[in-house]
């Protein structure tokens, strides 16, 4: 089988997929790209070789059930990790390399946006050029035939884009306001808004199960954002009550970005076959124009002083890599990843973001009612996977 610039996707692979918030624009668009790339591989890897009725194939299909079975299973534990590593890391390197003091200005956030996007469009530039043999001709049509001659098809991607462009900005906003832990539970709101949203474009339909999840997600977030007195000593520095506000402002804007972004990049799809790397790419031309025209809007006296990539370290561009990049990552993996596992990794990483927010960069002081908070939150991220699992089971065995 040849490799295609473009695979199709059912309806309920793509609602599943494009319908996942993350931490940034990329990981919603890369599950579905994923779920193209890894049904590529299924298929080619597939025992196709032989005539459908034959001994050989029957023979060869039965003896590696048990192989593929396994590494099924072992795959699934790989992707928990991987989701962890990748959620938290995220996180946790953004808050650090806000509040860091060092020598010098303070990278730019809007022009981490700027170079997070750039590399975005390379990678999916790569990946096109590998889905199409390396032949810069193949690669040269698709972009000319996708991209410039289907003007109203690109420009529908400038809604989205602008939106996640937004998004960004208000995630190193909101990380530069609220610790870590904090940041985490609050941005589980994007179920609530996902689900909204999904009900008013989409016409989806939402069970029992779901909606009291959601009622749980609420009560959560809102235990967590409950004010308390600082138990913190002299030598810890407690966040005022000005710039909390600021990063929950932002985080809550984040999330309904995210919700909207999502089920308007996720209806677009369901329109129309076009290649999910191609579509990134679009989506990362708008990101970039968008993105520069931030950087001179809001920081153009300190470009013009001290220049786009002032502040930037080794731990800058680590975070421009996991925001660019953590989304292939995640995509990589989600495909072996239920719901009940992504439950655990988003469990998980809540869990890692407290304690190295509250051990390593001491920004973090958990009291009972953040704790009680947190546990509904977990709580209704399970929930809401409860109903979802069984079609997706069967689906996967047609």
């Amino acid at each position: 089988m040849g490799r295609s610039g473009s695979l199709p996707l059912s309806s309920a692979q793509i609602s599943s997929l494009a319908g996942q918030g993350d931490t940034a624009d990329f990981t919603s668009r890369s599950h579905v790209a994923s779920s193209a790339v890894l049904l590529c591989l299924t298929q080619g890897l597939s025992p196709l070789a032989s005539p459908p009725g034959s001994e050989e194939s029957s023979c060869h299909v039965s003896m590696s059930l048990p192989s593929a079975s396994q590494s099924q299973s072992r795959l699934k534990y790989v992707s928990l990790g991987v989701l962890v590593l990748q959620t938290t890391s995220l996180v946790l390197t953004m808050r650090y390399s806000r509040t860091l003091l060092g020598e010098g200005p303070r990278y730019l956030a809007s022009s981490a946006v700027v170079s997070a996007e750039l590399l975005k469009i390379l990678t999916c530039l790569l990946l096109v050029f590998y889905d199409h043999s390396f032949s810069v001709r193949a690669l040269n049509r698709v972009l000319n035939e996708e991209i410039l001659n289907k003007p109203m098809e690109t420009l529908k991607l400038a809604i989205p884009s602008g939106i996640y462009t937004l998004q960004n900005n208000l995630l190193y906003v909101a990380l530069s306001n609220l610790d870590a832990a904090t940041y985490q539970v609050t941005y589980q709101l994007k179920i609530l808004t996902t689900a909204l949203f999904s009900v008013s474009m989409l016409g989806k339909r939402l069970g029992l199960y779901q909606w009291l999840s959601l009622l749980i997600l609420m009560t959560g977030i809102a235990l967590v954002q409950w004010p308390t007195e600082s138990l913190g000593g002299p030598s810890s520095k407690p966040l005022s009550a000005g710039s909390q506000l600021v990063g929950v402002i932002a985080v809550l804007i984040a999330c309904f970005s995210s919700g909207f972004a999502g089920v308007y990049f996720e209806k677009i799809l369901k329109e129309t076959k076009q290649s999910v790397w191609v579509r990134n790419i679009q989506l990362g031309l708008f990101g970039l124009v968008f993105g520069l025209i931030g950087v001179f809007v809001y920081d153009g006296e300190r470009v013009r002083e001290s220049g786009v990539f002032q502040g930037y370290n080794s731990l800058t561009w680590t975070v421009v890599a996991l925001q660019a990049l953590g989304g292939l990552v995640i995509a990589a993996v989600i495909k072996y990843a239920d719901n009940i596992l992504k439950g655990f990794a988003t469990s998980l990483s809540i869990i890692l973001s407290t304690l190295i927010s509250y051990f390593c960069l001491k920004d973090f002081d958990p009291t009972s009612v953040f704790f009680l908070g947190a546990m509904l939150v977990i709580a209704a991220t399970f929930l809401y996977g409860y109903e979802g699992k069984r079609p997706a089971i069967n689906h996967s065995k047609v």
